[in-house]
């Protein structure tokens, strides 16, 4: 059975991403990309789905043991775990070395104290625990071929061959090194080079420290915010500079129920806040890369952006459920593919032009075709701003008004005037000077609720949506204004949990709700951070900071964070480590510090 999802932690190669857990089972990989099958899928099952567990060795009815301990390595992406044991301690070093030719997972066994038995146990199944491999040796190496996919295993320890996993049983005494490795290879190649797995971990050491060290950022808050920055980083597919959203599928946002979605590919959003978060910490080439990404994925075509794409700009990324894993914990179904890449969601052209303004303010090189995409969005907006639509949160109920929506729309108006007055981009000044004086006079005229002094969902409606929580921080408002104070205090009275976290919006439990699903789900981590950006900007720093140190705290040992929190059972949920997480940690973590407001 699956840990809890904090007790994973990430180790990766940009390119894809695996998930460790405390008893030192990676049961989660998809191999060659984050958004390929998974060859290790037990996080959404069972053993039988596909894992590799590397620890002390451990009786056949008994529980594997959990690491007494574990950490990254410094500011690195190289997980160390230790056991204690009753006959000494042990260390196992797991690490993704950044891809130069076949993907590689690399285990490093090393002794500390005593003489620690220990075992590998290998079970390789494809197509998300669907398809058993052929296991062969092949000279010193263990191979696994199922179709176009083949998985080798490079190990000193002898292998034997078990109930279809391949096992190595050994030990280790103080200062000896073990290092075994699996590597990808399509099968009709042949063999990947041999895994060396010291130089490996070298070189990836090297290019942590490398680029950790363009960090700007060097407020009381490093820790985290590195941390977050390394995720961010990992979530990065470094050979096109798309962001996927989270390197996982269908883990709930609540235990056994249906809200599962795949996070594998790169929304517009998630990315271009990334982008920000990024350029706002010193890493230019990333917002470089994604610019590229971008322009890539769109072409010519602004009038049929998406909100999402595959991590190299595929449009298709139908939705499919796989009816042979039970779900994480039993929360079905298990989705691949994403349904929502083709809704309309209006607020995608704020948040990208928000980030091209961004990287513009910031020094990165002119780009004209980014200039030219910019332009076509905001001549698509003119004609479609004012329809309703499936808002940031993707409902699959019927389009409506949501102001958010509206308020990003006004944002990328707002942004390409100010290109425009900069000489950065010509286009039509005055026009779109009245375009976004109309659209900020509907939403406070529509979105703004006068008897409760809060805007709402969408126009019309009296329900509150944590995502008003932006007007300020994207300048639709100054925040001394009595709407927005407002407004952060309704979500703060109505929207909050019992510990003092944001729902997004109200659900109905067994009832469809706004968003057209059944069900309820957990505190919105990123909404959570909004809220604490929103009461420092309000002049409420103390409180602010106090729910930052909190929201902090929930992080799991490793500095991680999933989508979402589940007030009742108290533990993380949703997919896992999420971008959108991640990203306003780092930004609440830099208004803080700016403002002086921290402990200590």
């Amino acid at each position: 059975m699956a840990g809890r999802i904090e007790d994973y932690a990430l180790i990766g190669d940009m390119q894809t991403a695996a998930l460790v857990g405390r008893d030192g089972s990676a049961d989660w990989l998809c191999l060659p990309r984050f958004d390929s099958h998974a060859v290790f899928a037990a996080l959404l099952g069972n053993e039988e789905h596909g894992f590799w567990r590397l620890g002390p060795a451990y009786g056949r009815d008994a529980e594997p043991p959990r690491a007494t301990r574990r950490r990254y390595k410094g500011d690195s992406l190289i997980l160390e775990q230790e056991w204690d044991t009753p006959r000494g301690t042990v260390r196992v070093i797991d690490f993704m070395p950044p891809r130069d030719g076949a993907p590689q997972l690399v285990r490093i066994v090393e002794g500390v104290s005593g003489r620690v038995p220990m075992r590998s146990a290998l079970r390789m199944r494809f197509s998300f625990g669907w398809v058993v491999p052929w296991v062969h040796k092949v000279g010193d190496r263990i191979a696994a071929v199922a179709g176009p996919d083949s998985v080798w295993l490079d190990t000193p320890a002898d292998t034997y061959g078990e109930e279809l996993t391949t096992y190595s049983d050994f030990t280790v005494g103080p200062g000896e090194r073990i290092g075994m490795a699996i590597s990808w290879e399509p099968s009709h190649k042949g063999a990947p080079p041999v895994a060396e797995a010291e130089e490996a971990l070298s070189a990836t050491e090297e290019f942590w420290r490398g680029w950790v060290g363009q960090c700007t950022y060097h407020g009381p808050y490093r820790e985290a915010v590195v941390r977050s920055l390394i995720t961010l980083k990992a979530l990065t597919y470094a050979p096109t500079g798309g962001i996927v959203a989270a390197p996982t599928t269908s883990l709930p946002e609540e235990i056994g129920g249906s809200r599962n979605w795949d996070y594998r590919y790169t929304w517009l959003r998630d990315a271009a806040i990334t982008l920000s978060s990024l350029l706002r910490t010193g890493y230019r080439e990333e917002a470089r890369a994604w610019r590229e990404w971008l322009l890539r994925a769109v072409a010519g075509d602004p009038q049929n952006l998406q909100i999402m794409y595959g991590i190299a700009g595929e449009r298709e990324l139908g939705e499919t459920e796989l009816d042979w894993l039970p779900g994480y914990e039993n929360s079905r179904p298990v989705r691949i593919g994403n349904g929502a890449a083709s809704q309309l969601q209006l607020d995608v052209y704020g948040e990208v032009t928000e980030a091209l303004h961004l990287a513009h303010m910031t020094g990165l090189a002119r780009n004209d075709h980014a200039n030219l995409l910019l332009l076509k969005l905001i001549r698509y907006l003119e004609d479609h701003w004012d329809e309703p639509d499936e808002g940031i949160w993707e409902v699959r109920g019927p389009r409506r008004h949501f102001v958010h929506s509206k308020v990003m729309a006004w944002v990328a108006v707002d942004r390409a005037v100010k290109l425009i007055e900069s000489g950065e981009v010509d286009g039509p000044l005055d026009r779109w000077r009245e375009l976004r004086d109309d659209i900020h006079r509907t939403v406070c005229e529509r979105g703004y609720d006068k008897e409760r002094n809060t805007f709402t969902q969408s126009f019309g409606s009296k329900e509150l949506d944590a995502s008003l929580l932006l007007i300020p921080q994207m300048g639709f408002l100054p925040p001394d204004d009595k709407r927005v104070i407002g407004t952060v205090e309704a979500i703060q009275r109505e929207l909050s949990t019992p510990d003092g976290f944001i729902l997004r919006y109200p659900t109905a439990g067994d009832e469809p709700g706004v968003d057209g699903l059944r069900g309820d789900e957990g505190a919105f981590l990123a909404c959570s951070f909004w809220m604490a950006d929103d009461l420092a900007m309000i002049g409420r720093v103390e409180e602010a900071r106090r729910l930052f140190e909190r929201l902090l705290a929930l992080r799991n040992d490793v500095g991680l964070l999933a989508e979402e929190w589940d007030p009742k059972l108290k533990r993380q949920v949703g997919n896992f480590p999420q971008a959108f997480s991640h990203v306003p940690l780092i930004d609440t973590a830099l208004r803080l510090t700016a403002s002086g407001a921290y402990g200590g």
